[in-house]
Formats: C-alpha cells, structure tokens, sequence
C-alpha cells in the first residue's frame, strides 16, 4: 500500500471541523431567518417535508452542486466531451448552456477501455442488436432468456472457476437481492465496514443479524467470529444457521485490495461461507484479469459467491453470481431478481462475451492481454507520480482506484471547478458517501489512457494541488515495498 491516510494532519483537521461548524450554525441561522419570513403553504395541509429533512442538501450540497451530475455527450472513452452549464444560483436547477468541453476523464470506470467502440467487440453487438433487438421486455424466466444469455452465464462460471453462473441485469440489485435470498433470520453476516452501499442493502434486507469487523482486518473479523459463535443467537442462544463473511475485492472509496487469503483462513477454520464482491477487481487484477483470487494466488473453489458487475471492466450493464451448480440453481428459484426484473438486454450481455472472449485471446490476438498490462502499467505510473508531487494516496499497487485525500469541505469544490477549468473531469467525494473528515477526490485510470494523457493529468493535478493546498506530504522519490518494481512490470 502507498503511503496515503484517512488521517489528517492535526492543523487540518481541526480546521476542517471548523469548516463544518460554521457552514451549520450559518445555515441553522438563516433558516430562523427563513422561519420569521411568510410563506405559502396549501391550506388544509401539513408541511410536505420539515426542513431538518433536507437541511444538508439546501444549506450545503446546493451550493457546490455543479461539482456533480455533469452531463456528457459522447462514449467515456479516455477523453469525454462535457456539456456546460449555468452558474450556482442557490437552489435553483443548473440549466445547458448549448457549449461542450473536451475533457480528459480520470472518473469513469472504463478500466479496460472497452466503454467506446472496439473493433473486435462492436460489430458482434450491432449484429446481436438487428437479430434479437434493444431488448426482450420480459424476466428471464418468462421469455427474456436468449442462446446470448446463456453463453455469457458459461463463459463468466468458466472465467472466475467456478461451475455455474447467474447474471442480472443491475450490478447494485445483484448484490442487494440475492444476499437475501441466501441467508435470512437466524443467520450472521460478517461484513467489513467499508463494504458497498449494496451489501449494506442486502444485509438490511435479509433479516439476519449483522456485524461489522474492522476494514480489512483479518485479526478482528476472527474476535467478532469466535466472539459471535460462542454467544449464539441474540436471546435464545441456539447456533447460528449459516454464517456469511461478505468482503470486496476493490474497495471503491478507498483503491485497497482485499487480504483474501487472510479472511479465507479465517473463514474456514470457523466453517463460515465467503461472499466475495469483485464488482472493481474482475478485469482489472490477475495478469489474465480474473480478478482479486489471481491477484492474491487464493484458489476460486474457497470462495462459496463470487460476485461481480459488468459495468467496469467490460464497458457493460448488470452483475454475476458465481458458485457451485447448486447454489446457481437454487438462485434461479427464489431469486426475485431473476423472476420479475427485465432480462439483461441481449447487445449488453454481447458486448460482455465479445469482451470477455478478447481477454482471453480468442480474437487470435494479443490485444487482452495487453490491455490488463496496460491497465497495470498506467495505475502504478500514476499512482507513484501523484505521491512523489506530495499528494495523499490511497489504495494498494496495481489498482486503478486512487483517491486523493482532501479533507476540507471547502476543498471538494475548488479542486473539482480547478480541474473542470484545465479540461480535467475528476469525481469528488464527500459526506454523506464518506465520513465527515474524509472528503477525497477520485481518479480512475484506464488502459485507453496514453502515457500523453497521463502526463497531462498530472501536470493540472500538479498545478491544482499547489493552488488548492493539496499536498499534505513532502515532494519525495518513491521508494516503497517494491513500488519500483510493479512500476517498471
């Protein structure tokens, strides 16, 4: 891992809860304000909302909210074209102003590049598109299942290893749907606590009892374990019926990867299940881009689920559960997802076994393998420069994930509209999606992306860093844990 923290200098963080402090009392003032003045309310009725409800939203978010939702008008490819809006004008909607910007885009999950159009791969959607159609307007247990659905269920099982497969058209419904379908009331879910929003919906949704160990921390998970099994159940203290240890490959808010064969040993020296979500690592780790279980030499057959989405790596829609025959066809019966919701439309699911099918070679090129090792080679490049300019990095070597830590609430806006005003489209984060003195901006690094790209990207974000008081460590060479190494491979 890289030098980065979550920790903020002493002098920043105590200027960053000042921030907070004031932007509250400010805004809690000018709601009495607010209060005293008349408005219009339909008679007969009660307040629609109460103004604590939005209160974030009205006296914080509205007033940087350009920083978000920006529309784009072409493929997220290496660079986006942009479409400019009005100036913040308190809560009023930004509205286009018929100008486009071309940006080069550090936010997009387009880690392989295959979101534009690809040679090999965008024929055999267009083809797939004038034989079956935009879409089958059905479930798949009704009349949504095509031969294309089919292959890419038997090509994902054969991908990550494992005998059987079940795909959904929405990577955040995969998740959120079928944890409740495989443990329920009488069940514990050990999740870490940087987990996804949805598996933190699932684990709500099932009814089984939840725990959090500390973020990648095997040592803990096995405390709150052994803890948990030799207490039992809440009030009647029977054995727990199953015991489901849920853990990312990627997580995405802070680019660390998993210590899979830690929590593994865990999990089965204590006979609890594995739930794996590879949602950012599959296609993006392994030098054949099987994800984290090639990454960390962790044999597929140790982890009960493996899930993961399309949405990144294969420049698609939709996710996967992967697992033995049985657990798949036992999803395909209960699976509410699989029985109501429309069926993945059939030049989605192409577009993934056109990507998938060149990332194994089969296009007699290559082109895959080059594109993972591009992908590789660009995420350390980065990665190391950011931290040699001085910047806080987050995550671990080979991951295309990097935050890059700010911390102030203030800072959030000005190194979005600094580097929106250089031609640089960057994600930042802030509270609510991440604790209250974490704000951090995002970089996403994919193989479409030249080294001339990547130099330009560092050059602003260089420039940005100076201008918005971003580097929090000194301007050093790097020389860490085999950085050089990875860098140079």
């Amino acid at each position: 891992m890289t030098h980065g923290t979550l920790q903020p200098p002493f002098f920043i963080a105590l200027a960053t809860m000042a921030s907070w402090a004031f932007f509250f009392l400010f805004g809690h003032m000018r709601d009495l304000v607010r209060k005293r003045l008349p408005k219009a309310a339909r008679k007969g009725y009660a307040p629609i909302r109460q103004d604590y409800e939005d209160f974030y939203t009205r006296r914080m978010f509205y007033r940087i909210h350009d920083c978000w939702n920006r529309p784009i008008c072409s493929a997220p490819d290496a660079w986006v074209d942009v479409m400019e809006r009005t100036p913040v004008d308190g809560q009023k909607p930004l509205k286009l102003t018929g100008a486009t910007r071309r940006c080069l885009n550090l936010g997009s999950y387009n880690y392989l590049g295959f979101a534009a159009a690809d040679e090999y791969c965008t024929p055999r959607v267009l083809a797939t598109m004038r034989e079956l159609g935009w879409s089958m307007c059905s479930s798949r247990i009704d009349a949504g299942t095509t031969p294309v659905h089919l292959e890419l269920e038997s090509l994902v099982a054969e991908f990550v290893g494992k005998q059987a497969a079940l795909t959904f058209g929405m990577g955040f419904a995969t998740n959120s749907i079928v944890i409740p379908a495989i443990v329920g009331r009488g069940c514990l879910i050990l999740s870490d606590a940087l987990n996804h929003a949805s598996i933190v919906a699932g684990a709500r949704g099932s009814g089984a009892k939840v725990k959090v160990f500390a973020h990648n921390d095997a040592d803990h998970l096995e405390a709150v374990l052994r803890a948990s099994i030799a207490e039992g159940q809440l009030r009647t203290r029977r054995p727990w019926r199953k015991v489901l240890v849920v853990v990312e490959g990627i997580y995405s808010m802070e680019g660390e990867i998993v210590d899979l064969a830690a929590i593994v040993a865990v999990a089965k020296k204590y006979k609890a299940y594995l739930y794996l979500d590879e949602a950012h690592s599959i296609g993006a780790l392994g030098t054949g881009g099987r994800g984290v279980c090639e990454a960390c030499g962790v044999d597929p057959a140790d982890i009960d689920v493996m899930m993961g989405t399309f949405t990144k790596s294969f420049g698609s829609c939709g996710g996967y559960i992967a697992a033995d025959r049985g657990v798949i066809d036992y999803l395909r019966r209960v699976a509410p997802g699989h029985h109501y919701a429309t069926s993945m439309a059939p030049p989605a699911a192409q577009q993934i076994v056109s990507a998938l099918r060149l990332i194994r070679g089969e296009d007699g090129s290559d082109r895959g393998a080059r594109k993972i090792a591009a992908l590789h080679a660009n995420s350390n490049w980065f990665r190391r420069r950011l931290v040699e300019i001085g910047c806080n990095v987050l995550g671990d070597w080979n991951s295309p994930v990097m935050p890059v830590m700010l911390f102030q609430p203030g800072k959030i806006a000005a190194a979005s509209r600094l580097c929106w005003e250089r031609g640089v489209a960057l994600v930042v984060v802030g509270f609510p999606a991440t604790p209250l003195m974490t704000a951090r901006a995002r970089v996403c690094i994919s193989a479409a992306h030249t080294r001339e790209d990547l130099e330009h990207a560092l050059q602003v974000l260089d420039e940005v860093s100076e201008l918005a008081l971003l580097k929090y460590h000194p301007r050093k060479a790097l020389h860490l844990n085999g950085a050089e190494h990875l860098v140079k491979g």
